[in-house]
């Protein structure tokens, strides 16, 4: 959501964002520990350094200054993004396990108009382990992350010198999947 400020006037603007899809590689530790028969109780970190493709956002209001309509496209980035999680496992036969996965989580979006939002919230996630020959195994999970909400303004002056203040609230969540291999030490 989002408004216009001009000359005390308060206009608002319809926001609409595209879903910004690919692939990207994430670092991942973690460490499980025994606590009953069959049972494991882990914690992890995930580090995402890459940037992702990008998202058009658009933003237009039909009222903005007299006869005249504004709309303007953006793009918008996810980028240097972790999670920090606990993860309760079951093993599975002799060279599975199953787990969950519960953290908090963080990302930085950021515009090309350098307008960058820090955003944090929480994470869930499900998955499957299969350990091949010696230390090495294969995975696969699905995640969800919601970063929250938060709010932002900027300044910009147009023509005739008058200030325009454009205020808005974004949201931010993800959904992903995940197929890696990993090596356990």
């Amino acid at each position: 959501s989002s408004t216009l400020s001009t000359n005390g006037l308060s206009i608002p603007v319809n926001t609409s964002s595209a879903n910004a899809n690919s692939v990207i590689g994430t670092f991942a530790l973690g460490y499980y520990r025994d606590i009953a028969k069959g049972f494991l109780l882990g914690v992890g970190a995930e580090y995402s350094p890459f940037t992702g493709s990008s998202g058009n956002m658009t933003v237009t209001s039909a009222h903005a200054l007299p006869n005249q309509n504004i709309s303007k496209d953006y793009r918008y980035q996810k980028k240097d993004s972790f999670n920090i999680f606990i993860s309760p496992a079951m093993l599975v036969g002799t060279e599975g396990m199953a787990y969950a996965k519960l953290g908090y989580t963080g990302a930085k979006v950021s515009n090309y108009n350098a307008l960058s939002y820090n955003f944090s919230g929480y994470s869930l996630g499900l998955g499957y382990k299969h350990f091949f020959s010696g230390n090495w195994y294969g995975f696969i999970e699905t995640n969800y992350a919601n970063y929250g909400s938060q709010t932002k303004s900027t300044t910009n002056t147009l023509g005739g010198g008058n200030a325009l203040t454009v205020s808005g609230t974004n949201s931010l969540s993800t959904f992903n999947g995940v197929v890696g291999i990993g090596y356990k030490f």
